[in-house]
């Protein structure tokens, strides 16, 4: 078969979608992007469904629904993919797959996107039933070739063998493609998984190191203006009117315009587009900007805890469980703002040509910028293609409901006018000052304790904006991402009360690494652990005499982090004291044992013992990479992290010398332990986050007496 015939092939056959299960229907060669580059197939390529492309030089491509950003679902979902395939992992790879709801979309979601930690969790079973397709194929394929009963063929390692006869995937990639597709492919039984449960290297490291790998920095198109756009330093402000003059008289300046995110300069490099962007003279509107200051919203935060409250969950009495008690115990904790900050800062590619426009970015919900490009533009869909890059991270600044990088960009063309090529770069202070923050929350906390040390009482009411309030998430009352951890808890607490304050500001909040978690682990954690030292309980054993179930996931973690730990009740050894946490996130259990010193009146983190049970290990070298990197990254802001509005409420923080990231020396040494399950799997990207903080505020009460009320520690005075 030709290249034309096989393209005219291809644009007549049904198209393919895997979703929960295979289709009633279809044909191979539907739904993957392919070599060409234009829609097609290269000759003799397999393509037996939406996710697997097989090539004549054996090589397997797996196309990922799920942005890759260094958390791991490239390696993941190929893991899922070879696994049912029998294919040998040297000739696995992974790429990114278009921007397509119906072919694409995140089960958990209905949409295309990655968050939530839920790569693995909602295409288990998908990428399990593509490998298992694609081999019933290639083994029908062999099979009828050779003239022998499918029944008497192998695969193992990328080989099709009957004993007498063998043959690789690519060899039999273009027989395979004329196969009929399976409706309902069997998948192993756990007991056959020979790559599952194993520890792979990733398959994006060599490209990441040695520099081939593509990002959207890397991008360059003919005639491209780079573009960056002057915004304003107050939170809300807006262009009253502006002066470019300067700006374009700077060399390589090739243009100024006003667009409704600021003022754009476009150049033909980010120095000169910098230079005139700094030449720029802006006059700002205040009236719909937040000009508090951090205090001043968290004095505003302590009068709304006085007011109506949503109700988020009840058990029993707290009110008045609590004030017949023995013993009562109050605590306020604050949380700032947080940016998330990435290592690669915001940026996007956008060439229109000919009334058709094509997007480069790390985008986390690709058709949703997509969308945001198509609309500002007035083009139709299909004139336009989103290609997901490679990102540097994102921690959930990527996942933008509002797609407003999408937006920007495509303003930045719609003003320009024309045909052209444009970069939207935005710098780290574009990054830290950009307003998508963690939510500014305040959490007040009452419990009480009778006299035999009973927990009889518990009350926390929340206070912080609504991440999910005008998004597509939004299905109105309560939101949940501003509760998750201090609801629903594991722990059997007769008496309580968790209630919602929804806070309106013009700050346009964002999920962070963990979400809601981030602060009521942090919150429930710390509080819990007081409880338990003024009943003078153990914090590990007074925990799992708290935990509801006796055979629980919960149970598991604690008492395996405790046995790694080697803990014994102490918490004060020398100069070095021990806290403990249990959090589970996304369905994620986790608890952390960690040691602490006092470094001249600052927690230095000696070592961190985690144990995880997230369901069925995939990989597990990703699992303890994702928990470490997890723990670092909260640990680091815990210790040094806000997003401060100053007086008249201008972002203090500006780049990194003064929104201090963990350095490498204060790593502590981490020993991850991975619960044996049998579980479907579950999400590891954010649920390591939540238990540092926890874990060290109780290690360093423990040292010191002290107990962070308003983090990071560095604002609490430690």
């Amino acid at each position: 078969m030709t290249v034309q015939s096989r393209r005219q092939f291809l644009a007549s056959a049904a198209g393919l979608v895997i979703g929960v299960a295979l289709p009633l229907k279809g044909r191979a060669q539907s739904g993957a992007a392919a070599a060409l580059g234009d829609g097609t197939l290269a000759e003799g390529a397999f393509a037996p469904n939406a996710f697997i492309r097989i090539a004549p030089d054996n090589t397997v491509t797996v196309l990922s629904k799920h942005i890759e950003f260094g958390q791991g679902p490239y390696t993941g979902l190929a893991t899922l993919v070879a696994e049912e395939l029998d294919a040998d992992w040297s000739q696995i790879r992974a790429e990114a797959a278009p921007a397509d709801d119906e072919l694409y979309a995140n089960l958990a979601f209905g949409l295309q996107g990655t968050g939530g930690s839920t790569a693995m969790a909602n295409s288990w079973m998908q990428m399990r039933q593509a490998g298992a397709a694609a081999r019933a194929m290639l083994v029908s394929a062999a099979a009828e070739e050779w003239g022998v009963d499918r029944a008497t063929i192998q695969v193992e390692k990328g080989v099709v063998s009957d004993g007498t006869s063998s043959a690789t995937f690519g060899e039999l990639a273009e027989a395979a493609a004329g196969q009929s597709v399976p409706v309902e492919p069997a998948v192993k039984n756990p007991s056959e998984f020979t790559l599952i449960g194993t520890d792979r290297p990733k398959v994006d490291s060599r490209a990441k190191s040695d520099g081939t790998a593509q990002f959207t920095m890397d991008v360059y198109r003919d005639g491209m203006e780079t573009v960056v756009v002057r915004r304003p330093s107050v939170i809300g402000a807006t262009v009253a009117s502006f002066d470019d003059s300067a700006a374009r008289e700077v060399p390589g300046v090739v243009a100024v315009h006003r667009i409704p995110q600021g003022v754009a300069v476009y150049a033909t490099s980010t120095a000169a587009a910098l230079k005139g962007r700094a030449a720029l003279e802006v006059e700002w509107d205040m009236s719909e900007a937040e000009t508090r200051s951090s205090q001043e919203i968290f004095a505003d935060f302590r009068e709304m805890a006085n007011g109506e409250a949503m109700e988020a969950e009840r058990i029993g009495d707290a009110a008045s469980a609590i004030d017949s008690a023995e013993i009562v115990h109050e605590a306020e904790f604050l949380f700032p703002f947080l940016a998330h900050a990435p290592m690669e800062p915001l940026d996007a590619v956008l060439e229109v040509r000919g009334g058709k426009a094509e997007i480069w970015m790390g985008a986390q919900f690709p058709t949703a910028d997509k969308g945001a490009v198509t609309q500002v533009l007035g083009l139709e869909p299909e004139n336009v293609t989103m290609n997901v890059m490679l990102a540097g991270g994102s921690f959930g600044r990527r996942a933008q409901p509002t797609a407003h990088i999408g937006v920007e960009v495509a303003s930045i063309a719609k003003a320009r006018g024309g045909d052209g090529a444009w970069k939207l770069v935005w710098t780290r202070e574009d990054d830290l000052t950009g307003a998508y923050y963690r939510p500014i929350t305040l959490h007040r906390m009452r419990g009480g304790i009778d006299a035999d040390g009973n927990i009889t009482g518990w009350e926390n009411r929340v206070v912080n904006q609504s991440i999910v309030a005008g998004t597509p998430f939004d299905q109105g009352g309560l939101d949940r991402t501003s509760v998750e951890g201090a609801i629903e808890m594991p722990y059997d607490l007769p008496n309580l009360a968790v209630d919602w304050v929804k806070a309106d500001l013009p700050v346009a909040p964002l999920w962070w690494r963990s979400v809601g978690h981030t602060h009521t682990a942090y919150a429930t954690e710390v509080f819990l652990d007081e409880l338990l030292e003024k009943a003078g309980k153990d914090p590990v054993q007074g925990r799992l005499d708290l935990l509801k179930d006796e055979a629980g996931r919960d149970r598991a973690v604690l008492e395996r982090v405790a046995e790694m730990a080697g803990w014994d009740g102490t918490k004060v050894k020398g100069d070095r004291a021990y806290g403990v946490a249990l959090h589970e996130s996304f369905q994620t259990y986790v608890a952390e044992i960690v040691e602490v010193s006092d470094a001249g009146g600052y927690p230095k983190v000696h070592k961190v013992w985690a144990a995880v049970d997230c369901g069925v290990a995939i990989n597990p070298n990703v699992i303890r990479a994702q928990i470490e990197g997890g723990i670092g990254y909260g640990l680091g802001t815990i210790l040094h992290n806000a997003l401060v509005l100053g007086e008249g409420g201008e972002v203090q923080q500006k780049n990194f010398d003064t929104y201090r990231m963990l350095r490498i020396h204060e790593m502590p040494q981490v020993e991850v332990a991975i619960i044996d399950s049998g579980a479907d799997p579950t999400g590891v990207g954010e649920p390591g986050t939540p238990p540092i903080g926890p874990a060290v505020a109780n290690a360093w009460r423990a040292l010191t007496g002290q107990s962070p009320r308003e983090l990071p520690f560095a604002q609490a005075g430690v």
